[in-house]
């Protein structure tokens, strides 16, 4: 069974981890589909789609993941289109996993399969972007590697940028 996981991952950390394990125990593969890919660099969206890739791809090399495939999902503003926009976009699934009311309402209206996933209190990424603003310990919320890369990246610095003006 193939499963379609659907995020802005801004950034990528422990929760998205965890439910892709989840996942991977109940499917035999999994598309990460990066929501609103053509955004960067803003308060919302401080990564690039490419930079989430890595960020992802690094991570999941680190836990020896192999079964998945990434891709782009742009905004197209339309929730009515959206669902067909997506299944254009990524390769043919057998269920959607999601943490997102909105995302679960738009799939669930096209009566195609979904999975919802419990949140992890405490861990998302506005929380990260918020500890990131204020100085706070927010690498304990994301994967080393994770946290490797956005102070390679000067992530943190950007983001206080972004937020600044």
């Amino acid at each position: 069974m193939i499963a379609l996981f659907i995020g802005r991952f801004q950034p990528f950390h422990n929760a998205h981890l965890s439910d892709v394990k989840l996942i991977l125990g109940e499917c035999g593969s999994v598309i990460i589909g990066i929501g609103s890919s053509q955004e960067s660099w803003t308060k919302a969206n401080p990564f690039s789609y490419n930079e989430r890739k890595e960020m992802i791809e690094m991570t999941l090399k680190a836990q020896k993941i192999k079964d998945y495939k990434i891709v782009a999902i742009p905004d197209i503003d339309d929730n009515e289109k959206w669902v067909e926009h997506v299944k254009r976009l990524v390769p043919s699934f057998d269920i959607v996993y999601t943490g997102n009311d909105l995302t679960e309402k738009l799939f669930e209206k096209k009566n195609i399969r979904l999975r919802k996933i419990k949140l992890i209190p405490g861990i998302s990424a506005t929380e990260i972007r918020k500890r990131i603003l204020s100085g706070g310990d927010w690498k304990a919320l994301v994967p080393k590697e994770v946290a490797d890369y956005i102070e390679k990246i000067r992530g943190t610095e950007r983001i206080k940028r972004i937020n600044s003006s």
